[in-house]
């Protein structure tokens, strides 16, 4: 049912009246409510990047919440919203956040997406099988966790020097597994050290291996294999 007014009616002014006065309350309303969704999600994001605290490490955490369904209403609450995810929950990438107010009966459930990523050293072009990695073909780059499986580097001067064992395409962090400081059939020294003296002496890699690690070597002039740990791309360490 429509109601018609002339122009000149006296009602005229009233109903412009109350339809602004109608307008800027479910304006407000709105606002409000937007307001208030706007609040609940920036919250549990403050809450999930709390509760993960130092258990990230040296990971760089981003924290992404979904928003909250429009249709869904939302009551005041004076006293501030709890926010609570299973404790078990907090190591996975997506989580679920329970926000409640303890001034009714009302909570929603939203949920948050968890990425983890490390900077890492990563090839800054397609890499072949034998290649000398130098500051040129290595750069840094904030790489997801789930695709380091194995030993990543954090520095570009821990790896140069270092040769590549396979083909890696360009952005793939480099890894233990695919390279090595000394590789077999190298020609390396073999140092150790006794009674305070140094003894160095020409030796071959029999395996392949990176810092840090122990492998076998044989001593040149007497032919003796012994084990020691690499300590650069061209010396290991015996241990006397």
């Amino acid at each position: 049912m429509f109601l018609l007014f002339k122009k000149n009616s006296r009602t005229w002014p009233f109903l412009l009246s109350a339809l602004t006065l109608m307008a800027m309350a479910f304006s407000t309303s709105a606002n409000e409510e937007e307001s208030l969704h706007k609040q609940i999600e920036q919250g549990a994001r403050d809450y999930l990047l709390a509760a993960i605290g130092d258990n990230h490490g040296e990971d760089n955490v981003v924290v992404e919440v979904a928003s909250i369904d429009d249709r869904i209403s939302i009551p005041a609450c004076p006293t501030g919203f709890q926010y609570h995810a299973d404790s078990e929950s907090l190591s996975q990438a997506y989580i679920s956040v329970r926000v409640s107010c303890n001034n009714n009966q009302w909570y929603v459930f939203t949920n948050g997406r968890i990425t983890r990523t490390r900077t890492v050293v990563v090839t800054a072009g397609m890499v072949s099988p034998g290649t000398v990695l130098s500051q040129e073909n290595l750069m840094l780059a904030d790489i997801d966790i789930k695709w380091i499986r194995h030993t990543a580097y954090s520095d570009l001067s821990q790896l140069v020097g270092a040769r590549m064992k396979h083909r890696v395409r360009q952005g793939q962090p480099i890894q233990a597994n695919m390279l090595c400081f000394v590789c077999k059939g190298d020609r390396i020294t073999i140092s150790a050290r006794t009674s305070g003296m140094l003894i160095k002496t020409a030796g071959i890699a029999q395996q392949d291996g990176v810092v840090g690690e122990n492998i076998r070597v044989t001593n040149a002039s007497s032919q003796k294999s012994v084990v020691a740990q690499v300590a650069n791309t061209n010396e290991v360490v015996v241990s006397l």
